[in-house]
């Protein structure tokens, strides 16, 4: 995992991007877990079913796209990016 939450500062929905990252930290999201993609839903791929270490949660796009991991390929992606 390299970074959890939106990195735009003074935006005017700032209280919810904190409360997305305290939420998505809650649940495992941090740095050094293992991430998987196990399912994406069939109407606009949304929610997106992840393994995070040893723990399935569903995540809507918008929560997915505030997540950004290391993959095997040295550049970092966006969870729901594609």
């Amino acid at each position: 995992m390299v970074q959890v939450g939106s990195t735009a500062s003074g935006s005017p929905s700032q209280a919810f991007e904190l409360e997305l990252e305290k939420r998505l930290l809650e649940i495992g999201l941090v740095e050094g877990a293992q991430v998987e993609i196990l399912h994406e839903g069939f109407i606009g791929r949304d929610p997106i079913a992840v393994r995070v270490d040893s723990v399935c949660v569903a995540l809507r796009r918008h929560e997915a796209n505030a997540v950004i991991v290391a993959s095997e390929t040295p550049e970092p992606r966006v969870l729901a990016g594609g």
